[in-house]
């Protein structure tokens, strides 16, 4: 049994896994998030939108965090395929939820069942406690098929079409009742029938557990003498060695149907806490929705394109994590940079440029994740990674300068970098003058772009960006923040050609003369 509500094919494997206790245990030694992930998720502010989807769930955050760092691995059928899927969620929310509920209450339940399987080692043991178990997972079963037959015509999606489908077909009423008489008669209560044989000095050998049969004979034939012959023997109350031998033999006899009991037991609580994991991101999806919903945001589904398209076009286009932040909607964006390979930014300073930037890679890590995005309309080529370098604090070790340490980041970049990743720049190499710093932008610019790769950049380096716009370049486009005549910032981006100034002296002249009127 697969969920497979995160892909059309195959389970979303975390790195960690619960425990049948509840807890993480690691299933192979993993290793530590990368730099990339690390970088992602502090420039993107990731945390924020990690946060809202989660509500301090610990969890859910593991699950999301994984569905958005691996997202851009995602190809365009399986994008679709959870958009689907994400749209159900939408349109039945309360079902969704219950799904994901009734999950979390088989794992939390299995535990007062399954405590001691395995670890007291006896076939008994194994043997009763499975039972237990399988009766709790048949009723957990016979709901999740109740919720298949009364909310499967309300979703249309493939994902869940095909999960109660299998619900459906899978769990009918004749396999409960299979089942039920299965571990009715699994518990023996009219003994083990067992047979052996003798071996090498009388050890007795091959043993083999028997079917109970279905009709004992009938009262006439057992007063003639007709009925089954057998040969007993009792053991004295007191005989503690005899008991301890017979209880060696029964779980000899119910050894093997004791573990498969357990491992069938094992299977279906395997197919839970994949669909406790699969279900997870969609509840988180839920929760930003809710949450974006409330703060006025708006949002859509994006139309992911082929990669390579060089596409990128959208309108109302806000920043996600800065209205959950200030607690109410931004201004948005609109722009149309279909067949531009780079866009460099520049303008006033504060005037909402790094806002912008972390919106194109919110968006890009939503939309490649399967989710909607917070905008009134979006269409973006696919990006094979996506890659941030953003200016970092002084080094308070001062073991290398600002620009080696930025030069060392970009460096493990390009190693890493593939054709049509998205890369991020923001006041990268602004560390050093202005003609240094310019030549090596240019420099690192135009070397990406011959490897196809779609850059974003944010910079004040005036010779630079000027440079850029003097060539003319059909595949560049150039926005700026604007500013009205009388300094204020509308933190919107406009297509316009590189200013000499970012405009500081009005902040300069606001700040001083704030502090003069106070």
């Amino acid at each position: 049994m697969k969920a497979l509500l995160m892909y059309p094919d195959r389970d979303f494997v975390l790195p960690q896994k619960l425990t049948r206790h509840g807890r993480y245990r690691d299933v192979e030694p993993q290793p530590k998030s990368s730099p990339q992930e690390r970088a992602l998720i502090q420039d993107l502010e990731l945390g924020t939108l990690l946060r809202a989807m989660t509500g301090g769930d610990e969890f859910l955050f593991d699950v999301a965090q994984e569905a958005l760092l691996s997202g851009m691995k995602n190809d365009l059928e399986t994008i679709l395929y959870r958009q689907e899927i994400v749209k159900d969620c939408l349109k039945n929310p309360a079902v969704v939820r219950e799904l994901y509920d009734l999950a979390v209450e088989t794992l939390e339940s299995r535990r007062m069942c399954w405590l001691g399987l395995f670890s007291r080692g006896y076939p008994a043991s194994i043997l009763s406690d499975s039972i237990n178990l399988l009766q709790l997972l048949m009723r957990m079963l016979t709901k999740l098929r109740s919720i298949a037959d009364t909310q499967a015509a309300r979703f249309e999606s493939a994902g869940f079409t095909n999960l109660f489908g299998m619900f459906q077909s899978e769990f009918s009423d004749a396999y409960f009742a299979r089942v039920q008489n299965h571990l009715t008669e699994l518990r023996f209560r009219a003994g083990v029938p067992v047979s052996a044989e003798l071996g090498e000095g009388n050890e007795g050998t091959n043993y083999v557990l028997r079917q109970v049969r279905d009709k004992r004979p009938n009262w006439l034939n057992w007063i003639l003498g007709k009925g089954l012959r057998a040969y007993t023997f009792r053991i004295h109350p007191c005989d503690e060695a005899g008991a301890k031998i017979l209880s060696e033999l029964r779980g000899r006899g119910i050894n093997l149907v004791a573990n498969a009991l357990a491992q069938s037991a094992d299977h279906i609580l395997s197919f839970f806490e994949m669909l406790r994991v699969e279900l997870a991101f969609y509840v988180g999806c839920l929760n930003l929705h809710d949450k974006l919903s409330a703060l006025g945001v708006p949002m859509c589904f994006p139309r992911p394109e082929a990669m390579g398209a060089r596409r990128h076009c959208f309108s109302g286009l806000q920043d996600a994590c800065l209205a959950l932040s200030m607690g109410r909607s931004v201004v948005s964006n609109a722009i149309d940079a279909d067949g531009k390979s780079v866009v460099i930014i520049t303008g006033a300073n504060q005037g909402g440029k790094s806002s912008f930037l972390r919106t194109i890679g919110l968006a890009q890590v939503m939309m490649q994740c399967g989710m909607f995005v917070a905008a009134e309309s979006f269409a973006a080529e696919l990006c094979s990674d996506l890659f941030t370098h953003y200016k970092r604090e002084e080094d308070a070790t001062m073991k290398s300068g600002k620009l080696d340490e930025e030069l060392k980041r970009m460096s493990e970049i390009v190693e890493a970098i593939r054709p049509n990743s998205l890369l991020l720049l923001n006041e990268s190499f602004a560390s050093t003058n202005e003609r240094e710093g310019a030549e090596i932008a240019r420099q690192v610019v135009c070397a990406l772009l011959e490897k196809r790769i779609k850059i974003f950049f944010v910079t004040h380096l005036y010779e630079f960006a000027h440079g850029l716009f003097d060539r003319r370049m059909k595949d560049a486009i150039f926005l700026r923040a604007e500013r009205r005549a009388d300094g204020t910032r509308t933190f919107r981006l406009v297509e316009g050609e590189p200013l000499e100034t970012s405009y500081g002296e009005d902040l300069y002249a606001k700040i001083f003369e704030e502090g003069a009127a106070s």
